[in-house]
């Protein structure tokens, strides 16, 4: 979500008027002083340093409309953060109040019409946890620690996207309260008009509480891993990453990426010294050429390191959660994820 409103530029003085809104809400009120401000305050991105004078930590709806009526009848702006991940960090802002969606993570799983309802707070880890019990999925993200409003209202690419579509492909509905205060359900059959600007219209027509999205049948194994080149083979590296991909089967993902992997094991010395290319990559279907070994590329562009496993849905997501951890190979996913069939593959 992360989307900023401002109202205006004024702001408000730490602390001030904040007592009224605290006897208001059912959530919490965080303020400069706390023991807790400066992780609340805090962001994915560690290079944005912003100080809020407040921030709302919502429990509902309710809190959401409380918060958006405060901060426009003082004139105050206002940053909305539903999983705090986007790299600019418009999910803070100095000064003005911080609308945090984080606590509202009820995930409702229909796995007979394959839907879910998913609150806007919700991150990828745990909408995972909760379809996959049912081995469903939702097209969404590479990384478990995004949080699901600002990866779908942004389009959403993800692992599942060549198969399956952008997550905002696999939209429903959402629920959403307007700047005036109104509760609305917007989707193709209501408020259609609202639903369209959601989903890629723009920004700022209101905080978005909850998501409706279609499941799909996924995993729970799949096949994914990293294939790392050094960075002078990288012209024949993604030259045969562009040939290979262009006759793969819809059901494999892959990225290519310019990367600087951390010096040490699992990676060879090599991959480590001036940079390296990256090409990571998940399976999660079921078509022939993807359920045996895993795909080889154009054998110009010999890679200096491989790492494929089978591993659950669920952990697809997982390797490259925290900022310091640059890359996942089959021996930590085996080791985050629990002891599942893994194996490693010597080329591509």
């Amino acid at each position: 979500m992360d989307l900023t409103a401002r109202y205006t530029t004024r702001t408000l003085p730490a602390g001030a008027g904040l007592d009224d809104l605290v006897a208001r809400l059912r959530g919490e009120v965080i303020r400069p002083g706390d023991p807790t401000y400066n992780d609340a305050r805090a962001v994915w991105n560690a290079a944005i340093d912003r100080r809020p004078a407040g921030i709302v930590r919502a429990a509902g709806a309710a809190d959401v409309r409380t918060a958006l009526a405060f901060a426009h009848t003082r004139g105050l702006p206002l940053a909305v953060r539903g999983g705090g991940h986007h790299v600019a960090g418009l999910g803070t802002v100095d000064g003005g109040l911080v609308l945090d969606l984080g606590g509202m993570r009820a995930i409702s799983v229909d796995r007979v019409a394959r839907t879910a309802w998913v609150g806007a707070g919700t991150r990828l880890r745990d909408l995972d946890r909760a379809t996959q019990v049912f081995g469903l999925a939702v097209p969404a993200g590479q990384i478990s620690d995004t949080g699901v409003a600002g990866l779908t209202l942004g389009g959403g690419t993800g692992w599942l996207m060549r198969r399956h579509g952008l997550t905002i492909d696999n939209l429903l509905a959402v629920e959403l309260v307007t700047a005036d205060g109104r509760v609305l359900r917007a989707s193709e059959d209501d408020h259609a008009d609202l639903f369209w600007g959601v989903r890629g219209g723009g920004g700022n027509f209101g905080v978005v509480t909850a998501f409706q999205y279609r499941l799909h049948p996924v995993g729970p194994i799949v096949l994914g891993g990293p294939i790392l080149h050094t960075l002078d083979r990288a012209g024949a590296a993604l030259r045969a990453y562009r040939d290979f991909m262009a006759g793969a089967p819809d059901e494999l993902t892959a990225f290519a990426v310019f990367t600087t992997v951390p010096a040490g094991p699992p990676f060879p010395r090599t991959c480590t010294a001036g940079g390296s290319w990256r090409s990571t990559s998940a399976t999660p279907g079921r078509s022939k050429r993807a359920s045996g070994s895993s795909p080889r590329c154009a054998s110009t562009a010999r890679p200096r390191s491989t790492s494929s496993a089978r591993s659950p849905t669920s952990c697809a997501r997982t390797c490259s959660t925290a900022p310091h951890r640059a890359a996942c190979t089959t021996t930590t996913r085996a080791a985050t994820c629990g002891r599942w069939p893994t194996r490693r593959s010597t080329r591509w």
